[in-house]
C-alpha cells in the first residue's frame, strides 16, 4: 500500500510539472482526449519498464525471499500477476485521472502561471 500511495504521488508531481506542456499543447489545438491518451501512454511505458525490471529482480532475489515468505511459494504466479495487475492498475488511474484535471485548465492561465 505505501508503494501505491507513493508511485500516485510521483505520477502527480510528473503531471503537475507538465501543466504548462499540456496548455501550450491545447492552444496549439490539441484535444483533451488526445492529451490524455499521450499521458497515460507514456506512464503506462514508464510502468511497463518498472515492472520488467521488478519482475528480473525478484528472480533474482528468489532464494532470500523463499526464505522470508510463510505460506507462499517464492515461484508462485499468482503472487506475481496480482502484484503486477496493482501495479498496472494504480498507475494507469493515476496518469487517467490527473491528466482529465489537468487538461481542463484553460492554455491562457497556463501561460500567465509561467
Amino acid at each position: 500500500m505505501l508503494g501505491i500511495v507513493g508511485l500516485y504521488g510521483v505520477i502527480s508531481y510528473g503531471v503537475s510539472q507538465r501543466t504548462r506542456e499540456m496548455g501550450i499543447r491545447m492552444a496549439l489545438g490539441a484535444k483533451r482526449n488526445d492529451l490524455t491518451a499521450m499521458f497515460v501512454r507514456q506512464g503506462l511505458w514508464l510502468t511497463g519498464v518498472g515492472i520488467a525490471c521488478g519482475v528480473l529482480l525478484a528472480f533474482a532475489a528468489m532464494r532470500l525471499m523463499s526464505s522470508l515468505l510463510f505460506g507462499v511459494n517464492s515461484r508462485d504466479p499468482w503472487t506475481y500477476a496480482g502484484t503486477i495487475a496493482c501495479v498496472i492498475a494504480v498507475p494507469y488511474l493515476a496518469c487517467y485521472l490527473l491528466s482529465r484535471r489537468a487538461a481542463t485548465i484553460d492554455p491562457v492561465n497556463t501561460r500567465r502561471a509561467g
